[in-house]
């Protein structure tokens, strides 16, 4: 019998700042954000969740409206074995596609905290 090469299960997890930004949004546009993170989570690339140009390994999902830019910043852990963890830091809407440097900053902040934390 052929065995099939193990997938690993990726999660979309919303940390506390994530998630109280996400409750604030529009049904319409929380609806957007649901299906981008399930189209990560089965595994899809796309322009919905893009690497900023950072050498920090900063995420961003990407969503938009007709007046508005949204983004919810994350990054990924990748040291569990059972799974692949998207942790999804913080979010903001903009008027520009332009991502501001202090909230990569924050999500920078917010991904060493985390790993610190987990790593006591």
């Amino acid at each position: 019998m052929h065995n099939e090469a193990f997938k690993e299960k990726i999660e979309v997890e919303l940390l506390k700042e994530a998630e109280d930004y996400f409750l604030e949004l529009t049904d319409k546009m929380q609806g957007k954000f649901l299906r981008a993170f399930d189209k990560t989570e089965s595994g899809l690339k796309g322009s919905w969740f893009e690497k900023l140009n950072s050498e920090d390994g900063i995420f961003e999902f990407r969503e938009r409206d007709q007046e508005k830019f949204y983004r919810i910043f994350a990054f990924w852990d990748g040291e569990s074995d059972s799974k692949t963890l998207i942790l999804c830091t913080h979010g903001l809407d903009k008027k520009t596609n332009k991502t501001p440097k202090s909230d990569i900053e924050r999500a920078i902040k917010i991904k060493k905290q985390y790993f610190k934390d987990k790593n006591k």
